[in-house]
């Protein structure tokens, strides 16, 4: 390998992590393989080690929307997590935990709410909905046995939002979640650290 070869891959990695931050911010991709994508697309990048972790776009993200979204930000933060211990508390019976951006503070324009919910009753969570008129639609159902993905995950709407309601079998509330097995630990919300995320938003 050149000696230069590393700097400029480093140098390419740090512009695919901002221009992949700039794309989550400003058009509220919320998927960082696709925001890395089309940032490495963007600046022509055709050498995939350039890539940069989630991590260091999730570091420019955050840089990003303090610097040009600062108070817009905030209010947008503050107004899904609401809306995220709302649902959480019509749902408590499910045991449900925030999770995702609008956790982190990260949520971009367009952000759905990611809540987990731990459950042997996947009928009963379905009633509840239908019950009280909530439409919602299966996004994914788990196929095969890999039992670090959620059973189903149900898209509802909460005063206009998209809400991911992923269903985990009840004995796995106990279990640090990966995205994937090389992928960091999932973090994640209870009821009451939410409401206290909540009051300290005010």
């Amino acid at each position: 390998m050149p000696k230069d070869s590393k700097p400029k891959q480093a140098q390419m990695r740090a512009r695919i992590a901002a221009a992949a931050a700039r794309l989550m911010a400003q058009d509220g991709i919320d998927d960082y393989a696709l925001a890395k994508r089309k940032a490495a697309r963007q600046l022509g990048a055709s050498d995939t080690q350039s890539l940069p972790a989630n991590e260091e776009i999730e570091s420019e993200l955050v840089a990003y929307q303090s610097l040009y979204q600062g108070d817009e930000q905030r209010e947008r933060i503050r107004e899904l997590r609401a809306i995220a211990l709302e649902a959480m508390q019509a749902l408590h019976e499910f045991r449900p935990y925030l999770a995702g951006a609008v956790l982190k503070g990260t949520a971009g324009r367009y952000a759905d709410i990611d809540l987990q919910l731990y459950t042997d009753e996947l009928k009963t969570l379905e009633l509840f909905l239908l019950n009280r008129n909530i439409d919602y639609t299966v996004a994914e159902r788990r196929a095969g046995n890999d039992d670090s993905r959620p059973l189903e995950i149900l898209r509802v709407e909460w005063h206009g939002v998209p809400v991911n309601l992923a269903v985990y079998a009840a004995n796995h509330e106990r279990r640090a979640l990966k995205a994937a097995p090389n992928a960091r630990v999932i973090e994640r919300a209870n009821l009451n650290a939410v409401a206290e995320l909540v009051e300290s938003d005010v």
